[in-house]
């Protein structure tokens, strides 16, 4: 079993490589810590679902580097990595995970504008 487990989210436009190995629950998000980079507190609330689920919140470090689309957009993508790289980590987590609903990419996109 590799030290560090990856996985790749995506949600709208946004997608993040998210990083995670065995430590204390650090999180950093492009470099800053999670209450840095989320203002608000949705988006921790977002990002952290999967975790919580399993109870491993204090269980990883994880490093996630996110680009692309807005705050909510971002965090989705993150929660996706999170899940990703969970189930690569522990495979017998993807049933939870996936009950939940993490393990799905959201599809929805922007709808294009129309003339008229």
């Amino acid at each position: 079993m590799p030290s560090t487990n990856y996985g790749t989210g995506r949600r709208k436009t946004s997608t993040a490589r998210v990083y995670i190995k065995n430590g204390s629950g650090k999180i950093t998000v492009n470099e800053r810590t999670l209450d840095e980079f989320f203002g608000r507190e949705t988006g921790r609330m977002i990002v952290l679902q999967p975790l919580e689920l399993v109870q491993m919140q204090s269980r990883f470090d994880i490093d996630v580097h996110v680009a692309g689309g807005g705050i909510t957009g971002q965090a989705g993508a993150i929660r996706h990595g999170i899940t990703r790289a969970l189930i690569q980590y522990d495979e017998t987590l993807r049933s939870p995970l996936r009950q939940a609903g993490f393990v799905t990419r959201d599809a929805r996109e922007v709808e294009r504008k129309k003339v008229g």
